[in-house]
């Protein structure tokens, strides 16, 4: 189940399935990099949505998907797969050979798992069942003839069910297997496979649960193999990635497990391009959480992050952060935000967040930009923001009042609540400033620290001194 290299895997991760870079999505496509730590399962929804961008299904891609799935259970799937890529109605034998093997094998693992299967679905038995597996085994054979080859036949049906792509099924095998197996290793694997198929399902709080196991698993168990815990807790973080923006819930959680010291270590050591996310959900959050403490050290530990590794990872999401944060470039930053747009629309993870993305980062780069000026030239400051969209802008809507135009066509607002809605704006964006119609530039209060609070400034700088 966790076998992510196909026979032609090399071929699809060294991005040979793709045509050459036409845009700037393609260019920074990270589908090469994320395919290696997924389950071969896992990474056919991937190339779903690649087809998806292509419009009409693009042969490479067919290609792919046959190569990807060929040696699965997916027999009937495959074939139509195989047809499609050659133009042919015809099934070829082997294709027919290998469903009747499926279908034979299917009812054999239904026939020798029929007895431990009702046996954990019976209430009086499943409640005699205590924490210690032995015990448990014990009690089974002792009462219900059940051996240990019976509970290794849940784990090898639950493999064929999710090979066959029944993925409700295979959770429900494996699971059961993990209640009994005294196997550190199968039930270890189990849980991988339960994880992946749980995904699949999109059954998102559970796979949180799954989420939070397997990380235990791998805190614990793996404790005396740093090795094998850097490569277990790579997949973990590219396996999280379908709940980190498909489940809202699990936001938060994802984002400071990845933030934590062993996480963060692995990102940089083993796979950098998860900046990507991380800096995504962090700039996200901003409209999302209400403990300004809290996004603000996020805000921070994500800048620290990525000026760290820009010579070994950077994209325009990440070149946003830079330039906005680091190098204070308005104007950079605002072309790399352009960039981000067109590349969260083409990664199969943050499409849905590319419109949520934009306006906070907006409202980021007027927030910077207010702090930093003390009076803000309007139409300059204008000029540092993307073309007009929907996602309106504080400094873009205070350039309307002020040139006069006709708000009821643009806001649907008259002069008064068109200036109430502004300072509204400036009041959300947490700065203290005011109009100046006279001069068309906005005056930004900045009132200076006391010195209790420099000095806490200071020493909450102190972590971040030494890290860096």
């Amino acid at each position: 189940m966790t076998d992510n290299k196909p026979p032609t895997a090399e071929a699809i991760s060294n991005g040979e399935t793709h045509a050459a870079p036409t845009n700037i999505a393609q260019q920074y496509d990270l589908l090469p990099k994320l395919i290696p730590h997924l389950d071969r399962h896992l990474t056919f929804p991937l190339l779903e949505f690649l087809s998806g961008l292509e419009g009409d299904e693009n042969t490479d891609v067919l290609k792919a998907k046959y190569e990807l799935l060929k040696h699965t259970n997916m027999t009937d799937y495959v074939a139509s797969l195989w047809q499609e890529i050659n133009d042919s109605d015809d099934v070829p034998e082997e294709f027919v050979k290998k469903r009747e093997e499926v279908l034979q094998m299917l009812s054999l693992f239904t026939e020798e798992t029929k007895q431990i299967d009702e046996l954990l679905n019976d209430e009086s038995v499943v409640s005699n069942l205590r924490s210690d597996k032995v015990a448990n085994l014990k009690f089974l054979e002792q009462q219900h003839g059940v051996t240990i080859q019976m509970v290794d036949m849940l784990y090898d049906y639950g493999r064929f069910q999710y090979s066959c792509g029944s993925y409700a099924n295979a959770a429900h095998l494996l699971d059961q297997f993990r209640i009994l197996s005294t196997d550190n290793d199968k039930a270890s694997s189990a849980s991988w496979g339960k994880l992946a198929a749980d995904i699949l399902t999109t059954n998102w709080e559970v796979v949180m649960e799954e989420v939070n196991k397997v990380k235990e698993s791998i805190d614990t168990k793996l404790f005396n193999n740093p090795l094998a815990q850097l490569e277990h807790r790579t997949w973990l973080i590219h396996w999280t990635l379908f709940p980190f923006f498909n489940y809202e819930p699990a936001r938060d959680t994802i984002t400071e497990m990845l933030f934590s010291p062993s996480f963060i270590n692995t990102i940089q050591t083993n796979c950098p391009w998860i900046l990507r996310y991380l800096a995504t959900a962090v700039i996200t959050n901003r409209s999302r959480t209400r403990n300004t403490g809290a996004y603000q050290k996020q805000l921070k530990d994500l800048v620290r992050v990525v000026r760290q590794e820009g010579y070994e990872y950077n994209d325009p999401i990440t070149e946003f952060v830079k330039a906005l944060y680091v190098d204070f470039d308005f104007e950079e930053a605002q072309k790399k935000l352009i960039e981000a747009e067109e590349v969260l629309k083409g990664d199969f993870f943050l499409s849905a967040t590319a419109d949520a993305f934009v306006e906070a980062a907006r409202h980021l780069i007027s927030e910077s930009y207010c702090k930093i000026h003390q009076r803000i030239d309007i139409k300059y400051a204008l000029s540092l923001l993307p073309p007009f969209s929907s996602h309106q802008t504080l400094l873009r809507q205070i350039i309307l009042i002020l040139s006069g135009r006709d708000l009821s066509a643009r806001l649907g607002l008259n002069q008064d609540e068109g200036e109430k809605w502004i300072v509204n704006l400036i009041r959300d964006t947490r700065m203290d400033g005011k109009l100046d119609y006279k001069e068309g530039t906005v005056l930004m209060n900045h009132p200076a620290n006391s010195v209790y609070q420099q000095v806490r400034i200071q020493f909450s700088n102190f972590g971040t001194f030494f890290l860096d």
